[in-house]
């Protein structure tokens, strides 16, 4: 053991909803307390000041590992930051795997935090277990906020999905061919056309002058209102779900002007964040996207490698072979919010890049169906990304050798510039 490692006090703490347990410990195994503290300010001040009586001259380094699960350990975390101790990550999946082979006679809180002890020990002494316990890397702060807002707009949109569900669902049980008049529930018009009466059935006598009053109806969306209203029919039910889909309607409208808010303001604090800056550059990755991936990324650091990134973002499996057989399955490593939001920028992305495209029809010419291709794509755009990032510059198309005519994608004037790999040269792993 290195003579770093030895003078470490370490902390292990077992993060619950209103109580964590807590336990200190040395490198060399002896447990020196376990206690429980409050989600509370006495309780983390109870936390400190602890730490701080065993080791009272500073003469050792702290090591504090939680788990960070749904961010139960929030604002604890901060604050073990602040103190500048260092702060490790408890990989819940690798702790499910230490217990089963380590099994013990019972499970409890008091229990998981000495766990938290054992690990510090396995990774020293066994390197493939390193990855037990990930050291948290410091997260610029516009990133941070990135995170919370592009998170707050991704529930915001997909509570607007469920209300429209539900609109949709109603107005096919109590006022069937009403729905036809437009190829999505949602829009704007039609939301407003459902307000502009006080119940559904007056709907089918509004006249063409109040039509054209209702906010963005216009000339032709008036017609397909009047066509509807010569065929106009209500089930029994309209009378009480009139009421209901009205709610809907109002909801969607509300939760549309604050998904716009919220967008203004991530594009705001997106000028700030140098990973959103250096993503954008790529060609089809919009304002949104790049918002969700930088702050779900939050620093480049956390990576080792450009493998770990792919990783992290869904984009790359892990092998599963065994004998003859020859396969992979799909890891659980996966931030799912960062997934999401590389598939969407990729498949925009293909198709402003010749190159990409190419690749993408090439693996589906191999059989791949659409989300495997362009999980494929996207572990060759990994490598660039962790590149860009790494080096901190900017997407750009280059010129072939006798081709004068490629214009650059770039959209920053970086005095370095990245050259693009041939993606379709490549094979996919």
């Amino acid at each position: 053991m290195s003579e770093e490692k030895a003078k470490e006090l370490r902390v292990s703490v077992d993060v619950g909803y209103r109580r964590h347990s807590v336990a200190i410990g040395l490198p060399s195994g002896e447990v020196l307390e376990e206690f429980e503290i409050e989600h509370r300010l006495e309780g983390f001040q109870d936390f400190f000041s602890r730490i701080e009586k065993h080791n009272p001259k500073q003469g050792y380094s702290v090591a504090v590992a939680m788990e960070g699960y749904n961010g139960w350990a929030r604002p604890l975390d901060g604050m073990v930051r602040q103190r500048g101790y260092r702060l490790y990550n408890i990989n819940n999946l690798k702790l499910a795997r230490f217990k089963e082979i380590f099994p013990g006679s019972a499970k409890s809180d008091r229990i998981d935090a000495r766990k938290g002890l054992e690990l510090f020990q396995l990774r020293d002494h066994l390197p493939l277990a390193k990855e037990v316990l990930q050291e948290v890397s410091g997260t610029p702060k516009e990133n941070e906020v990135l995170k919370r807002l592009t998170r707050r707009r991704r529930r915001l949109v997909n509570e607007r999905v469920r209300v429209v569900n539900n609109l949709q669902a109603d107005l096919q049980a109590v006022c069937p061919g009403l729905l036809e008049i437009t190829s999505e529930a949602s829009n704007q018009w039609f939301l407003n056309f459902l307000l502009s009466a006080d119940t559904l059935p007056q709907l089918a006598r509004l006249r063409k002058a109040s039509l054209l009053k209702i906010p963005a109806v216009g000339r032709k969306y008036a017609s397909l209102i009047e066509d509807w209203q010569k065929r106009a029919h209500f089930g029994a039910e309209v009378q009480w779900v009139s009421e209901m889909i009205q709610e809907d309607a109002q909801r969607c409208l509300d939760l549309e002007e604050k998904i716009k808010a919220l967008e203004t303001k991530i594009e705001q604090v997106a000028k700030d964040s140098k990973i959103a800056k250096i993503l954008i550059s790529l060609p089809g990755f919009g304002p949104v996207c790049t918002s969700e991936l930088a702050g779900e990324i939050g620093t480049i650091e956390r990576f080792g490698k450009e493998g770990s990134l792919a990783l992290y973002l869904g984009m790359s499996t892990l092998d599963n072979s065994s004998g003859k057989y020859q396969g992979t399955k799909a890891p659980k490593h996966v931030n799912t919010r960062a997934k999401a939001a590389m598939m969407t920028a990729i498949d925009r992305h293909r198709k402003y890049v010749p190159e990409s495209q190419k690749y993408y029809e090439k693996k589906r010419g191999e059989g791949k169906k659409h989300n495997q291709a362009i999980r494929a794509l996207g572990r060759h755009l990994c490598r660039i990304i962790y590149k860009m990032l790494k080096e901190e510059r900017q997407y750009e198309i280059r010129p072939r050798k006798g081709n004068t005519t490629t214009k650059v994608a770039s959209r920053s004037s970086l005095k370095t510039q990245m050259r693009r790999p041939k993606i379709a040269s490549k094979k996919n792993k």
